[in-house]
């Protein structure tokens, strides 16, 4: 789940919570990767859903998004599980309006995870089916700027090196960057300081520190990158031009060494 900003002071992590959300990031990724799987055509939004739930229950958390109000939502967000379509960008809603998964449909799969009252974030794109060489372009490339931006993660480092490094990657593939949206601290809430923007200059905005977690969530498009919010759901962006938009997620801390990936098995 993304953020346009924070909502409160930047709040470190100890050692050991950094091993609790480690151990809790497993069992997050072994859940993605299960959805992924079961992200073929023919399955519903709500299947999807309700596996979600079952996965977190079997993996011993709870479901960080379901309930939840994001500042200046309308009213909790009401389901487990991101589910966001072809246009849609991020925080489709998979179990108001059943929708049944088509053949080269580009479907985001965004979760946040609770373990020992702790929260990882983290999100994923799966091409069903059989994908078009541009939706496959479009899904390399926001992968790979999620990697670029974790790579420059360490002491010294500015959250506006990590914008820089996925926004050259996106200009690369000759993709856009989903505008106003941003990763952000994590870990005691879904939504932390600091803002951890997807463009920029490098050397600016928060240093970052050992013992700070946070979610860098590159969002791409094949369009110009504006967005547009729907107001009738209260929760998912979509492309203003209807192209197609993909979206990665890892849950990432800083250390004395450098970088740890969370979200992996």
């Amino acid at each position: 789940m993304v953020s346009a900003g924070s909502t409160s002071m930047i709040r470190l992590k100890t050692k050991e919570e950094i091993a609790i959300l480690r151990e809790g990031g497993r069992r997050h990724a072994r859940i993605l990767r299960e959805l992924k799987d079961l992200t073929v055509p023919g399955v519903s939004s709500f299947d999807l859903e309700k596996k979600a739930r079952e996965l977190i229950h079997r993996e011993e958390g709870e479901a960080a998004f379901l309930d939840y109000t994001p500042e200046g939502a309308a009213r909790p967000y009401p389901a487990a599980l991101c589910f966001s379509v072809n246009d849609e960008v991020v925080h489709g809603i998979p179990n108001e309006k059943e929708y049944i998964v088509k053949d080269g449909d580009v479907i985001t799969l965004d979760l946040g995870f609770v373990y020992k009252g702790l929260i990882t974030d983290s999100a994923i794109t799966v091409i069903a089916g059989k994908g078009t060489d541009e939706s496959k372009k479009l899904v390399r490339a926001t992968r790979e700027a999620l990697e670029a931006g974790i790579k420059v993660v360490q002491p010294g480092k500015f959250v506006g090196d990590i914008g820089a490094a996925v926004e050259k990657v996106a200009h690369e593939y000759g993709c856009s960057l989903a505008k106003g949206l941003s990763g952000h601290g994590v870990g005691y809430e879904v939504h932390e300081d600091p803002f951890v923007p997807n463009e920029g200059a490098r050397g600016t905005g928060e240093e970052l520190v050992s013992g700070m977690v946070i979610a860098i969530e590159p969002m791409l498009t094949l369009g110009g990158g504006k967005v547009t919010f729907d107001k009738g759901d209260g929760y998912t962006y979509r492309t203003k031009d209807g192209s197609l938009a993909a979206h990665f997620e890892h849950t990432v801390a800083v250390t004395d060494e450098g970088y740890v990936v969370l979200t992996v098995e």
